[in-house]
């Protein structure tokens, strides 16, 4: 690069790239960067492949069916399990639980509150262990522990029952951030948005289990040897423990690792990378990146559409079952019943969801319909008369994880450099959690059992949540339109292997954002 051109590029550029930018000496490129110690795991793989290799279709379309016949499986079961766990209190709710534990007023309310604190509080903890430790066997840990306290739910009194649903919370902090980076590892960018959306489709399969399960057990309460709710807990518990020790067995700390996968796999693998412009991960915390996450006005954005949307989210999860029995007229096993449509509502809407989504190059478009369904089922919920017709509504909002599921993607393909990208997602889910504690605080026991305010701030949290939107899109074009017109007037230059520097998105000008 010509000193003319250098001294332009630092000016237009400057306000774009940060952190270790001081580190990269422009005039001779990354190589001499790429020998850092904190660059990127799969640097070596790539510095011993030749950088004009390009991807075999046939060969690719066999990497993507293999990952998902043996990555894909065990990570949608433990999706599935963590969310049959947490909708386990509320079949609960229905089976004795309120009244085995004297609950009284708001007290059921702070079950669910109790369970989003734990998660906030450890949620940038989790992704820190997730980043510094074995991506694979730290998600392992936390499942098994997360099983193993869940089984002694049913020997708690309350305020045991509370300090439990606080540290599962804490447990489960792991999983969406952890998902997201192993979904980074392995697919196209373009495959990622379909791949979160199937294995979050998968809660819906959770919530079809537990109910089936919870109907089972209040039909045969009786003969059972101890309360139904309290097997509910010990049955869910033991399942998350399974799948802990097979997600151990099974999944690899990173692709170059795993046992399934030959060498030619592995290139494959690396070539992804490269079109990703990403690798899979660093174990050093890098503070610059931490910073920038801070400042980087699209992790706010984020935020905010994430707090929106979970406010709804974290009153349904919690009073899902006291709203059927009791706005909507059923007793406690036709309750248990009528969320069996709900589970197959949002299993089939997200697998159509991702099956659209490569069809559709605007994920804020896919994320805004999702939405809007959602939007349209918490008004019949609020002014709909019939119970049916609110039961209509309730079935509806089972589509809304549509739009958390383009964020998750987002955070997968968009937020570039590891540390970055374990920051936002653990802010976006700060945000999921901050909704979900404040979901339930909005159903206050003197407004039983309609609960119409509560109804009433839903549908205004989702009219917010689609302002969020727009805004995020606008933001990334923005760039996306900057980027592409330096290079129009040949002020960046092509760097091989920049995408295994460890670079974040705003340093790798090459990388351009998914709108």
């Amino acid at each position: 690069m010509s000193g003319d051109k250098k001294e332009t590029y630092e000016e237009n550029v400057k306000d774009l790239q940060q952190g270790s930018l001081e580190a990269i000496d422009i005039s001779s490129g990354l190589p001499g960067t790429l020998q850092r110690t904190d660059a990127d795991e799969a640097l070596d793989f790539a510095l011993q492949l030749s950088y004009d290799k390009q991807i075999d279709a046939d060969a690719d379309r066999k990497l993507t069916r293999k990952i998902d016949l043996i990555v894909f499986p065990v990570m949608a079961l433990v999706y599935a399990a963590q969310f049959l766990d947490k909708t386990s209190m509320s079949y609960a709710a229905v089976m004795g639980l309120r009244t085995d534990l004297n609950m009284v007023g708001n007290m059921y309310s702070w079950s669910g509150t109790s369970f989003y604190l734990g998660y906030l509080v450890f949620e940038y903890p989790a992704a820190w262990m997730l980043q510094r430790f074995p991506l694979a066997k730290t998600l392992a840990a936390f499942l098994i522990v997360w099983g193993v306290i869940l089984t002694l739910t049913s020997v708690a009194n309350y305020a045991g029952f509370i300090a439990i649903r606080t540290i599962l919370g804490m447990m489960e902090s792991s999983t969406s951030i952890g998902f997201m980076l192993l979904t980074a590892q392995y697919y196209h960018r373009e495959q990622q948005g379909s791949r979160t959306s199937f294995w979050v489709a998968f809660n819906g399969l959770g919530q079809i289990i537990g109910g089936a399960m919870a109907y089972g057990l209040s039909e045969r309460e009786e003969s059972l040897p101890i309360a139904g709710w309290k097997l509910v807990f010990i049955i869910c518990g033991v399942i998350t423990i399974f799948l802990g020790i097979l997600f151990l067995i099974v999944i690899p700390d990173n692709p170059f690792k795993s046992r399934f996968l030959n060498d030619a796999e592995k290139e494959l693998i690396v070539l992804r990378l490269r079109q990703n412009q990403q690798g899979v991960g660093n174990h050093k915390f890098k503070s610059y990146q931490f910073i920038e996450a801070l400042t980087d006005v699209r992790t706010w954005i984020m935020f905010i559409s994430s707090v929106a949307l979970n406010i709804p989210n974290g009153g349904i999860g919690t009073f899902s079952s006291i709203l059927i029995k009791g706005t909507m007229g059923y007793n406690e096993s036709m309750t248990l019943l009528m969320g069996l449509p709900a589970g197959a509502c949002e299993f089939v809407g997200l697998i159509a969801f991702g099956l659209i989504s490569p069809f559709v190059k605007n994920r804020m478009v896919l994320a805004s319909i999702t939405t809007v369904i959602a939007l349209v089922g918490s008004c019949l919920m609020s002014f709909a008369g019939p119970p049916k017709a609110q039961l209509a509504g309730y079935y509806l909002l089972m589509v809304s994880p549509g739009a958390m599921i383009v964020m998750f993607s987002i955070v997968s393909s968009n937020v570039s450099g590891h540390t970055k990208k374990t920051t936002v997602g653990a802010i976006y889910l700060i945000g999921y959690c901050v909704g979900n504690l404040i979901g339930p605080q909005t159903f206050q026991d003197q407004d039983a059992p309609g609960y119409r305010p509560a109804k009433i701030v839903m549908v205004a949290f989702y009219c917010l949540t689609l302002i969020t939107l727009p805004a995020l899109y606008f933001v990334n074009s923005r760039e996306n339109k900057r980027r592409d017109k330096l290079v129009q007037e040949g002020l960046l230059d092509h760097e091989e292997n920049s995408e295994f520097a460890d670079l974040t998105d705003k340093e790798n000008l090459e990388f351009r954002y998914v709108l």
